[in-house]
């Protein structure tokens, strides 16, 4: 065969394996699925299990790599590169996402859902329909609305039981204008600092307490600083299953439907293990020493106007009105 038979050959080749189907050229895929929950936490217990059954059916064709605690950045960082491609999966919630479209911005309102089964309802329903075509225009691709837990007070200076006990608390929160302005609303003095900068500074009392999930603050051992737990429910926060579109392209639409069919199967088992989680770390919590209160949340909830403006400022007076919209129709259905 002379030279130029063998490049007519080789082009040949090249044309068969271009022209493959894409089950082929996906073979021996390993992704990476970086989050920021501790590996006792339930979205790492979530994502193991997503990674084994994905592994599973696919023959081992696609492997996972899961990557908890911040191993590839902070959350914003994480998903910046997500968007980017750089890794493949994770698990923002709505305030790392609001960073790429503010639409997300408009989710987290405070005392807005009564009830997990309402914030499903929600987000699983008319919200993917509108939020996931402005997360792929940003890069992800979102498979489903996992879960993180409604928000809660704790503090180391006094029980919560009307919105006169949050006055004057120096409260951590995460850098997010929702959160922040839901404490402010109520009085207090909101100051960002890091999840793992956290327990130090309730140790050395830089703040009085922080608010977060049942999950959260008993992983995170927050009890050994914080006596008060007050069971305010006031922001309800899901992690959001996403993969880079850049990664979801290189998948067949066989595994693709693996993969969405996995998510919600692990976003279920997400949300069995933090609604069951809560109610036992509750316990927990009271065993280590912590009080707990349940305050009633109407008069929190009437102090929130101040809030919700704010938050329309920034996630957009449409976006807002389009959301609290949304929810009503789904309490009425």
């Amino acid at each position: 065969m002379d030279r130029r038979e063998l490049l007519k050959a080789g082009a040949g080749l090249a044309g068969l394996v271009l022209g493959a189907p894409l089950v082929a050229r996906a073979d021996g895929i390993t992704l990476r699925f970086a989050h920021f929950a501790q590996e006792d936490h339930p979205a790492n217990v979530a994502a193991k299990q997503f990674a084994r059954r994905v592994e599973k059916r696919t023959d081992g064709a696609i492997t996972i790599t899961v990557l908890p605690n911040n191993q590839l950045g902070n959350p914003d960082e994480q998903a910046k590169q997500i968007s980017l491609g750089a890794i493949d999966m994770g698990l923002p919630t709505q305030g790392h996402l609001q960073k790429f479209d503010k639409a997300f911005g408009a989710v987290p309102l405070p005392f807005i859902f009564d009830s997990a089964a309402l914030a499903y309802r929600v987000l699983d329903g008319p919200g993917m329909d509108w939020l996931a075509p402005l997360a792929e225009a940003q890069g992800f691709i979102m498979l489903r609305n996992w879960d993180y837990g409604f928000r809660n007070v704790t503090n180391s200076v006094r029980p919560i039981n009307t919105p006169d006990d949050v006055k004057g608390l120096k409260l951590r929160t995460p850098p997010e204008l929702q959160i922040q302005a839901s404490m402010e609303a109520l009085g207090a003095t909101v100051q960002a600092i890091p999840l793992p900068d956290l327990n130090k500074a309730l140790a050395d009392k830089v703040v009085d307490g922080e608010e977060n999930p049942i999950s959260v603050i008993y992983f995170s051992k927050f009890y050994e600083t914080q006596k008060y737990l007050a069971l305010t429910r006031h922001i309800y926060n899901n992690m959001i299953h996403t993969i880079a579109v850049s990664t979801w392209k290189k998948l067949t639409p066989d595994q693709q439907t693996i993969f969405r069919e996995e998510s919600v199967a692990a976003g279920d088992l997400m949300r069995k293990l933090i609604n069951e989680g809560e109610k036992s770390q509750t316990i927990k919590l009271i065993d280590a020493g912590m009080q707990v209160t349940l305050p009633e949340l109407p008069p929190f909830r009437a102090l929130m106007e101040p809030a919700y403006k704010r938050i329309a400022a920034f996630a957009g007076e449409d976006n807002v009105s389009k959301f609290r919209d949304m929810v009503e129709q789904a309490r009425k259905a």
